[in-house]
């Protein structure tokens, strides 16, 4: 289906994609004492479009778009802040001590703030590389020390890792410059870093801390959540954001960003996940630990686990509840539909993906996590990869993918009954291949051609998948995965050899 406004004001891509500043719905904050904010709309607040129990969502499934207009209109609409939350964005500039010839550079920051004080029901997830940035060791302090957040703040451009000159003392300058503008009570402490980009360059904080942070707690705005998916980009083509509106009118909002190094464990690239429902903090960690598993830990578009993978879910308890079971087990429910959606949108708008491929595992002999472990492996294969990309249905280098990672992995398992399909054909049962005919061939090349997307679209254009199944059969096990993957095109390698300029 083709998509229609739903607003009667949405954003146009240009609005949306090309400001930095000067977002939709600037709003000034007013402070108020513990850090609270009182914010005075530019806009009637018709714009809201009634009230937050009837916002609009992000359907599980998006639509199919014909431009980047129609796609951020529906983003857009779907983009409302829940209570207690405000996000603003800003730009800047800063050279580089580790290239200076490359002259100034760009680079944009992003707050979120949570209005009506700090909240200690967070939860947070982070990378398992052993290389993590400062910001995931200011972040991962945080977390094990238990205290409350009122705001995060991300910076793209530069990841802070493994950098010249102290790190954790660059996240620290730039959480104390969020505290100091917006008056937090709690003070730095109170501020959640977050930084991607470049690894090796020293984080410009003063520019930072002096420019960038200053103008975008100025930007901040309590409408829409479109600024921030926006401005944490890095190579990504699009922004990717998801929403979910409860029963009682509870909002969860969740926004991400990502297109290269991504092999996820235990998080994702960025992902900020809002919510006004009231959850306790154990709640929120449990829940969120189980998401990321079905969702950013079952994707792959190169291989590589970055080193400033980060997760967060934030409460503002702005919305109770009489029934609290009732809502944290739909919330549960929605929180894996915006992260499962999101996952999706990372792979879909990973760096030159042409295809997007869903590995659907059933009854390996082992466990979930060791049948995920085989959809990356397929995923990843280069030979595999490369075959998708050009629509060339090489089953062979399936099965040779799914073989190699058998015989290195699991040896003893018995694999007579496996029975690989592709696009719902059955390729391959009883170790035999069932391929006889060229409109076999034309069958399974144009399922491949069917979900391909443009190399370098700046909007997705459907939601389409590569669909690929192996079934153990009467041999199975318990573990059984769905995991999303992309293939391997000239842009991947273009986007890469030119990252940092």
């Amino acid at each position: 289906m083709k998509f229609t406004a739903i607003l009667p004001t949405v954003l146009t891509a240009s609005a949306v994609v090309k400001s930095a500043s000067g977002f939709a719905f600037p709003l000034r904050p007013q402070q108020t004492s513990g850090g609270k904010a009182a914010y005075a709309s530019s806009t009637p607040s018709s714009s809201n479009n009634g009230s937050r129990s009837s916002a609009v969502s992000t359907t599980a499934i998006l639509p199919e778009f014909s431009s980047l207009d129609e796609y951020m209109s529906y983003l857009s609409a779907a983009s409302k802040l829940p209570k207690g939350f405000a996000t603003g964005t800003a730009s800047g500039k800063f050279i580089s001590k580790e290239a200076p010839a490359l002259g100034p550079l760009p680079i944009k920051g992003t707050v979120i703030h949570l209005t009506e004080g700090a909240t200690d029901s967070w939860a947070a997830c982070f990378t398992s590389n052993k290389f993590p940035g400062s910001p995931i060791k200011v972040g991962r302090s945080r977390l094990e020390g238990g205290g409350p957040i009122q705001a995060i703040v991300v910076n793209n451009k530069v990841s802070n890792v493994c950098s010249g000159g102290d790190g954790v003392a660059d996240s620290e300058m730039v959480c104390e410059a969020v505290a100091k503008a917006l008056n937090l009570e709690g003070g730095a402490k109170t501020v959640l870093p977050s930084s991607t980009g470049v690894i090796g360059w020293r984080l410009p904080a003063k520019e930072l801390a002096e420019d960038v942070v200053p103008k975008a707690v100025e930007n901040l705005q309590t409408e829409s959540a479109l600024n921030a998916a926006r401005d944490i980009m890095t190579t990504d083509r699009y922004p990717k954001l998801r929403s979910k509106t409860l029963s009682n009118g509870a909002r969860l909002v969740g926004v991400a960003k990502g297109a290269g190094m991504i092999e996820p464990n235990m998080a994702t690239m960025l992902c900020y996940l809002m919510t006004d429902a009231t959850i306790e903090k154990a709640s929120l960690q449990k829940m969120l630990s189980g998401a990321v598993d079905n969702s950013f830990n079952s994707i792959s578009v190169d291989g590589d686990e970055s080193t400033s993978d980060t997760t967060v879910l934030v409460a503002s308890n702005q919305v109770p509840t009489d029934d609290k079971d009732a809502i944290e087990a739909e919330f549960d429910e929605a929180l894996l539909e915006v992260m499962t959606g999101l996952a999706g949108d990372l792979v879909r708008n990973g760096e030159g993906t042409g295809h997007v491929m869903r590995v659907k595992i059933d009854g390996y002999p082992g466990s979930d996590k060791d049948a995920r472990f085989l959809g990356r492996w397929i995923v990843n294969s280069p030979l595999f990869k490369c075959a998708v990309s050009g629509n060339d249905p090489n089953t062979g280098r399936l099965a040779g993918a799914i073989g190699s990672f058998m015989g290195k992995f699991n040896g003893d398992a018995n694999l007579s009954d496996v029975t690989l399909t592709l696009g719902g054909r059955a390729i391959c049962a009883e170790e035999k291949f069932i391929l006889e005919g060229d409109e076999v061939e034309k069958e399974l090349s144009n399922h491949m051609k069917d979900a391909q997307l443009g190399e370098v679209d700046e909007y997705p254009q459907h939601q389409k998948y590569v669909e690929i199944g192996v079934d153990f059969g009467k041999y199975s096990g318990e573990g059984s995965a769905t995991v999303l993957g992309s293939d391997l095109t000239a842009e991947y390698v273009s986007v890469n050899a030119d990252y940092r300029s």
